[in-house]
Formats: structure tokens, sequence, C-alpha cells
């Protein structure tokens, strides 16, 4: 399965080149995500609980942070397991715009499930992962939202003596 998409994120372009960088922080937006542990800066295992249809499993992931080109382009493999299923992955992310944001991010992912998930139907994997990329970008739009500059408040013009 492929799956493609473009975000626009309110906040500058190393926010958000950042906050993508690090396991854990990625991981709170993450939908089903109930572990991460960091193996190193480019290494980690993630544990996380995912429903399609009446399935629902835990899987172990291990990710892998390959090819990286500060702060505009990385791509991450992964592969894991669940009773009965394996899922294999990459994905790749490209961050433009202005410095100081807006930051664009244009992402693309190749997901290959076998197993007992793989049986339900392309349909309904399809979309049960785009409602949970969805939710994913949503969070971590909303977790990186540069709040607008606040305006002093103008003097009120009033009677002068």
């Amino acid at each position: 399965m492929d799956f493609s998409g473009s975000v626009d994120i309110a906040a500058p372009r190393q926010s958000v080149w950042d906050f993508l960088m690090d396991f854990e922080a990625v991981a709170t937006c993450g939908p089903g995500v109930e572990h991460v542990t960091r193996v190193d800066d480019t290494h980690a295992q993630v544990t996380a609980r995912l429903g399609v249809g009446f399935i629902t499993t835990r899987f172990t992931l291990d990710l892998e942070l390959g090819d990286v080109d500060a702060p505009e382009r990385a791509e991450i493999k992964g592969h894991g397991d669940a009773p009965g299923n394996q899922v294999e992955g990459r994905a790749e992310m490209r961050l433009s715009g202005p410095a100081e944001g807006p930051t664009r991010l244009d992402w693309q992912a190749s997901v290959e499930i076998f197993g007992h998930l793989a049986g339900l139907g392309g349909r309904l994997i399809d979309s049960t992962a785009n409602r949970l990329i969805g939710q994913a970008f949503e969070c971590i739009q909303a977790r990186l939202a540069v709040a607008p500059t606040p305006r002093p408040a103008a003097a009120e013009a009033g009677p002068t003596a």
C-alpha cells in the first residue's frame, strides 16, 4: 500500500524538523502508540496497538532513521511483528517553505502487511490507515502551531487636558 500527502504546519522549519526527528515526541502523536524505547539517535523500538475492523493487535516495531538531509529531508524504515502478522514500511518526508514558517511537509510512505490483517482487504486497511494518518498530522499541527504574537494594546484616544 502506498500513501502520500502534504500538510502545512504553522511553525518554523527548524521546530518542525526537531519535533519530527525526536522519536518520543512524534510518538505522542501516533494513535495507538503505547511505548517508545530509543535505542540510539537513529533507532527506536515502538509498541503500538492497532485495530483494523474487528481485529486489534499489538505490534512491536523496529524503526531506523535512514538518509537525512537536515532540516529538509529524511527517510525512515521499519519492520514489526504481532501475533500472526508482520509489517514492513518505508517513509520519506520533505520540509519546505520559509525558515520562519509556515512549513510545508510533503510525505510518502509504502507499507506491506502480512498475516491476518492482510486478509481483511485493502479498502478496510486503507480507510483505517488514512484515519490514523490524519489524526497523527492533526496532532503534529496542534503541537507545533505558533500562536500569533499579541499586539500591544493601542493607547485609547481620549480627551486631552
